[in-house]
């Protein structure tokens, strides 16, 4: 949107709002997009055993908090939401797998 300004340069709580609502709506999308790709996963995976990696949860917590730093995002906080976001991924990805496989 065009009419959404930079933090910076936002000067009513309208214009911050405005902000928020449109990061939101980004946010709720790109969710969307990442449990398609856990749709993807628990279709290509080969048995149910599969679908929790501690080492690919590992090395996206790595990579997340590596960006966080990079960005200077509060680390404590995208180690939360990602720990949470993570869990709920694969919670879905084996609801998926199951779904899927129920009808084999």
């Amino acid at each position: 949107m065009s009419d959404i300004l930079d933090p910076a340069d936002c000067q009513t709580m309208t214009d911050v709002r405005a902000g928020v609502d449109d990061v939101d709506r980004r946010i709720v999308a790109l969710l969307r997009r990442r449990f398609g790709y856990m749709d993807a996963a628990a279709r290509i995976k080969p048995d149910r055993s599969a679908v929790r990696d501690e080492w690919r949860k590992a090395d996206v917590k790595t990579k997340v908090d590596a960006e966080a730093g990079r960005l200077g995002v509060d680390r404590a906080l995208t180690a939360r939401l990602y720990e949470d976001l993570i869990e709920s991924s694969i919670a879905h990805e084996l609801a998926q797998f199951d779904q899927i496989r129920s009808g084999e």
